[in-house]
């Protein structure tokens, strides 16, 4: 049976929230440094917000260092007379990485996890009068915590970087649930809960819980009543249910289970969503709901410019969107650690699957490193188990090598709190010892061809019987591709973003050609800050294809082409259109990423093309590239080097139709300053925006080469993440914002440069 988790899930979940949880966000202290005897001393500091990170980064050439060394939080709670016989406790959803929380000065919780919640009881030390809340952050990369002991390629900033609740209840309540879905498939489902509750005292409990069902519309579906027969947990089961509406890709349902309980003077309500689904992976490809689907899918870290791992809910989800709607993904990996709730919530609500893994990268460290990546685990699986989204737990170490002993540990475990979902194991090396119940590898082989020590040609995948060294099929998944061997920034030369392009296109016509493979998740969305030993010299992996601002890379069209048109029309040359870009001049070969029937490209010197599918080089693709190569009659109509360079215009057709043109000059011009703010209106739900700035040419394209400083100045209810002046590059930069605690009205943004006029813009703070 497994133990109550650490973080009840009512936090996560829309509908009232119960037992009572009180943000808990607002007016922290916050010094550098930490000795024991400040945890009982009201400290003078800086006045900051959660989520807070400790270290404000600049955007390259960052020292990880500098936040490799302990910090303090402090604030003060006053007594209430509603905390009067009831439970208080205090729940952080994420500290980096080793918090250790003071009480007027004792010392009363640890948690050694920089990725998962954890609770502090305020109960016993806590009565009349005033009591001072001391956390101290380790930033340090302790050996005896995972990820740590090795080197990773990615930064853990050190803070407070998620939300803080204080919760006020009973002194009998409900911890948490976990709901497994029966039948699923069946024209009868059923539900099955099981309910763990929060008894601090140990007492005997003698009452009653009551359960509905509420359908995606809020309509009430079932009911189910349970005596309460032991002091810690209890279930509920809904069986026969009717007209059940399946989660999926395309309508993710998502249905809601209330709970109402009443035990010895105490009662408590509590309520969260799950979906009716069945996933599985087989040696044949992955499965919803017995439906074969590819998965197509990026790796996302959690991290972004200036703040580290410090934003907030609407950032979160915004990434989420961006996976599905933008980039047309159906998958996300959370490398390498589990992700925001808000982040995994938006999954839920959008349709988007997850693999979601358990801290590490590589390195496996002794006998205590290892206790707590088993309990990093637990962690995970019962913070996250009634996610929909949540396909596949990762319970290897990424990249690491063969451990049975170890790995025994973290798979039985999963199998024990999670019946319901597969586990896989990230790895980098072939014929690797399979523990999990799907073989999930990071394949980097292309690009071994460059190697003169490989004698092998240009190879997208490796075959499965190759990788995973067993006669017997098994389900298999691609976990990574492409990034270190190819990285691109959003400003390189056009023949390297071709080549780049081409990686990603080759790959995901190798996913989709071989129904062995359930799919491919690409290494990844977008760039982001690392250690000294990684990156491009400025401690940056340009590996996304996004920027770290999640701009597009035209590598990301490479996804965004493969998606049905009916969501949404993508049409993409890979150029910019500059006759002397390119190594020896011209444009040509070309290639236009499209979900159209045709495509035709038109010259202003008159001159017609119809650009053709490569069904050739990428037969397997939903929507191969178009392709116009390098020819005589093509390089004619363009006029000779020394004349003149036309205009060109892009259109697609579909069913016949024209449904969408892209413009490009020959002579660019520096004519618009762009702002496009993901939102409008600031709330305390949404309370910060990215604002994308954008340096456009006559006809809407980014200044690839336009390289200006770009001045941010704020007037009104709202705050800057990051520093106010920031730089262009590839034609483009971005910024958060956010507003200002308890205060609302109108909030202008002004952006200034030295090439265009000043551009301002007005959000709504509610």
């Amino acid at each position: 049976m497994a133990r109550p988790p650490d973080r009840t899930h009512v936090f996560r979940r829309t509908g009232p929230p119960m037992p009572k949880k009180l943000n808990f966000c607002e007016d922290w202290t916050f010094v550098a440094g930490f000795e024991p005897q400040m945890a009982g001393q009201h400290l003078d500091g800086d006045t900051v917000r959660l989520p807070h990170t400790a270290i404000e980064l600049p955007f390259d050439y960052f020292d990880e260092r500098s936040y490799q060394k302990p910090f303090t939080y402090q604030k003060k709670l006053q007594w209430s007379d509603s905390f009067q016989d009831k439970e208080i406790n205090l729940v952080f959803d994420g500290v980096m990485a080793n918090a250790s929380v003071f009480l007027n000065g004792v010392h009363v919780a640890g948690h050694k996890d920089g990725y998962t919640p954890f609770e502090v009881r305020l109960t016993e030390a806590f009565r009349d009068g005033e009591c001072l809340i001391t956390v101290c952050v380790d930033g340090s990369e302790n050996p005896d915590i995972p990820p740590f002991g090795g080197r990773i390629d990615y930064l853990t900033y050190a803070g407070i970087y998620r939300e803080a609740w204080l919760q006020i209840a009973d002194s009998i309540s409900i911890k948490t649930v976990k709901i497994e879905t029966q039948d699923t498939l069946s024209e009868a489902p059923g539900v099955f809960a099981r309910i763990w509750l929060s008894n601090p005292a140990q007492t005997a409990v003698n009452g009653q819980l009551h359960g509905e069902l509420i359908s995606p519309d809020g309509e009430f579906i079932a009911a189910s009543t349970t005596d309460i027969v032991a002091d810690q947990i209890a279930a509920l089961a809904f069986e026969n249910l009717k007209n059940i509406s399946l989660w999926d890709l395309d309508n993710p349902a998502l249905y809601t289970l209330r709970l109402a309980m009443r035990a010895d003077g105490s009662k408590d309500t509590f309520e969260t969503v799950f979906g009716f689904r069945t996933a599985e992976f087989t040696p044949a490809g992955f499965l919803i709901n017995g439906r074969k689907v590819k998965l197509i899918g990026l790796n996302r870290h959690q991290s972004f410019p200036y703040s580290g791992y410090a934003q907030g809910r609407a950032s979160q989800e915004r990434d989420a969107e961006l996976l599905k709607e933008e980039l047309g993904c159906n998958i996300v990996r959370t490398s390498h650690y589990p992700q925001s709730p808000w982040f995994l919530d938006h999954c839920d609500r959008i349709g988007l699957l997850v693999l979601e893994e358990i801290p590490g990268w590589q390195h496996i460290g002794g006998e205590t490193w290892k206790d707590e990546a088993v309990q990093n685990v637990r962690r995970m699986i019962e913070r996250d188990w009634n996610h929909p989204s949540i396909v596949l737990w990762g319970v290897r170490i990424n990249e690491s090598a063969d451990d049975d002993a170890f790995y025994q540990r973290t798979n039985a475990l999963a199998r024990e709190l999670d019946r319901t979902r597969q586990t896989g194991g990230i790895r980098k090396d072939t014929e690797s010892s399979l523990l999990e119940d799907v073989y999930t590898f990071n394949d980097f082989v292309l690009g071994s061809f460059e190697d003169p020590r490989v004698n092998r040609p240009r190879t997208p995948l490796r075959d499965r019987k190759e990788t995973t060294g067993l006669v017997k099929p098994v389900p298999y998944l691609v976990t990574e591709y492409n990034g270190h061997m190819y990285p691109t920034k959003i400003f390189d030369q056009e023949q390297r973003q071709i080549e780049h392009v081409t990686r990603h296109l080759e790959i995901l016509n190798a996913a989709y050609g071989d129904d062995a493979v359930s799919g491919c998740i690409g290494w990844c969305m977008f760039d982001y800050n690392t250690h000294q030993d990684f990156g491009s010299g400025d401690r940056v992996c340009y590996h996304g294809v996004m920027t770290m601002f999640r701009e597009m890379k035209l590598a990301g069209y490479a996804y965004a082409s493969q998606t049905s048109p009916n969501r949404k029309v993508i049409l993409e040359p890979v150029s910019i259109w500059a006759r002397g870009e390119r190594n020896i001049g011209g444009t040509l070969p070309l290639m236009v990423l499209s979900n159209c029937d045709e495509i035709r490209m038109t010259y202003s010197n008159g001159n017609s093309f119809e650009i053709f599918r490569d069904t050739v080089n990428f037969p397997h693709l939903p929507h191969p590239p178009f392709c116009l190569e390098l020819s005589t009659e093509a390089e004619d109509a363009l006029g000779v080097w020394g004349h003149d360079w036309p205009d060109v215009e892009f259109t697609g057709y579909l069913n016949g139709e024209p449904v969408v043109t892209r413009n490009f000059v020959a002579n660019p011009l520096a004519t618009e300053l762009r702002l496009e703010p993901d939102r409008m209106t600031l709330n305390p739900d949404h309370n910060e925006t990215r604002v994308l700035t954008k340096a456009l040419d006559q006809v809407g394209n980014p200044l690839t080469f336009l390289n200006d400083s770009v001045s941010i100045e704020l007037d009104g209810p709202i705050e800057l993440i990051g520093p106010e002046k920031v730089a262009l590059r590839g034609g483009g930069t971005g910024f958060w914002v956010r507003a200002q605690s308890g205060k609302k009205g109108n909030a202008h943004i002004s952006v200034k440069t030295s090439r265009f006029p000043e551009k301002r813009l007005t959000l709504q703070v509610e």
